[in-house]
């Protein structure tokens, strides 16, 4: 029988995860099929979660948190995250999963940007936000400053996170880094500076980062400003923006007007996808997935028209 695998959110019309994804599954000779599950209201995503009719589904906006509700089991990717961007379904129980931060940092690192000792500014207090600060934490910055509309609201959210990840350093085995020359949970926790604030009250944090990473869907609608004062910006930063499929960004312009190294959420996309597949060779032992990391990317950008 042919297995469903989904992307849920609204809008995704976008979306490249279904071409990407297909095209995996089929090189690897799966009788699985990839569609989209765009689904505007939260009452009928919450009753497409609860039918479990699906192996997995990959979660955009706005249905993290709905998904992360739904799970019967939670990664620490996803309980971090207060959100899951992945939940499979595992002879009926609900695995959640928060593959973004971890996709995110991947594909910076592989265009080049350096994590170690540097000072990194992360915009939004969603879980896509959190997810990718807590793997952007585990590439050994000096400092991560979490920023927002409301700077009591970034404060909880970092808070939250922090007592989170220290009670899961205290309560198990350390758990390890993804990547060779990362930090585990424990060195996180110990080592990485955390901090806050919000879009005004940290503006001398946004003009002295190395990296900038938005994490906002702020650019997902015409019209949409940027997060913050982009004449903040200076060339010697590197600039990402989760968005892509929209065409130019008001923050996208601004950074290249600025003369930043800019990088959209293509990348992110297809990194976070790679994990995905892992996650699905992992749990249901399929030998036909285990494909290098490089092939993977490659295979996947390609199907997605994505130059990377």
């Amino acid at each position: 029988m042919t297995e469903r695998l989904y992307i849920l959110g609204h809008p995704i019309a976008h979306s490249k995860s279904p071409v990407m994804y297909n095209a995996v599954y089929g090189k690897a000779g799966l009788d699985w099929t990839y569609g989209f599950a765009d689904i505007p209201e939260a009452a009928e995503a919450e009753a497409f979660l609860a039918a479990r009719e699906f192996l997995s589904l990959n979660i955009t906006t706005p249905y993290k948190p709905e998904a992360f509700a739904a799970a019967d089991v939670k990664a620490a990717s996803a309980q971090l995250a207060h959100g899951a961007n992945v939940l499979v379904n595992k002879g009926g129980a609900l695995i959640a999963y928060n593959t973004d931060g971890q996709g995110c940092v991947a594909y910076l690192e592989r265009a080049g940007v350096k994590f170690a000792g540097k000072s990194v500014v992360v915009c939004g207090t969603g879980p896509t936000s959190l997810s990718i600060l807590h793997a952007v934490a585990q590439a050994g910055p000096a400092e991560v400053v979490l920023v927002g509309r409301d700077k009591d609201r970034a404060y909880r959210i970092v808070r939250t996170y922090a007592d989170e990840l220290g009670a899961m350093v205290g309560r198990t085995v350390d758990m390890p880094a993804f990547k060779e020359g990362h930090l585990s949970f424990a060195e996180v926790y110990k080592k990485v500076g955390l901090k806050f604030g919000s879009y005004e009250t940290s503006r001398q944090a946004i003009a002295g980062a190395d990296i900038i990473i938005d994490a906002t869907p702020l650019g997902m609608n015409g019209g949409d400003p940027a997060p913050f004062d982009t004449g903040l910006l200076s060339s010697r930063q590197t600039v990402f923006d989760v968005v892509y499929g929209h065409g130019e960004t008001a923050l996208a312009a601004a950074v290249r007007a600025a003369g930043c190294t800019f990088l959209d959420g293509a990348g992110m996309l297809v990194g976070q996808a790679v994990v995905t597949v892992g996650i699905l060779r992992d749990i249901f032992e399929v030998a036909a997935l285990d494909i290098p990391e490089d092939e993977l990317f490659q295979t996947m950008a390609e199907a997605a028209g994505f130059q990377l």
